[in-house]
């Protein structure tokens, strides 16, 4: 089974101060070796932005993406085209959740998404799970 991570989890799982931190350490810990984790190229762009932005260090994050990872998931027209159909579903959902949540959708392996935004929960019809870090 493949997992995708969302930013808020990869996030959590880096940074000690996070709120998060705990829940998506273990949450982490408990899928790897089982579980094939995966995230979309939005997640790499977020996390890496933040890290350019001073809040990780960059060579920890691209070291978590490439040591722990099995993959980042491209955006196409088909992730584009269900993720404008979930944020028009669920018009307060963001683009980028969008985009994440749609990249997980359309793989057919991918069967949880791992993510700290309650708001995915409420979004209708996806073929994956969704696990809210708590």
């Amino acid at each position: 089974m493949a997992v995708v991570l969302d930013s808020a989890a990869v996030v959590g799982f880096l940074d000690r101060t996070d709120a998060l931190h705990r829940a998506a350490d273990e949450s982490v810990r408990d899928l790897l070796g089982s579980h094939q984790l995966l995230v979309s190229a939005v997640t790499y762009a977020e996390v890496l932005t933040g890290a350019r932005l001073g809040h990780h260090d960059v060579d920890q994050v691209r070291g978590f993406f490439y040591e722990l990872t099995s993959g980042i998931l491209s955006v196409d027209m088909e992730i584009a085209e269900r993720a404008s159909k979930l944020r028009s579903q669920v018009k307060s959902l963001r683009m980028p959740d969008a985009l994440i949540l749609a990249t997980a959708d359309v793989a057919p392996e991918v069967e949880l998404v791992l993510t700290g935004d309650r708001q995915m929960e409420r979004v209708p019809g996806l073929t994956c799970q969704i696990q809210v870090l708590a």
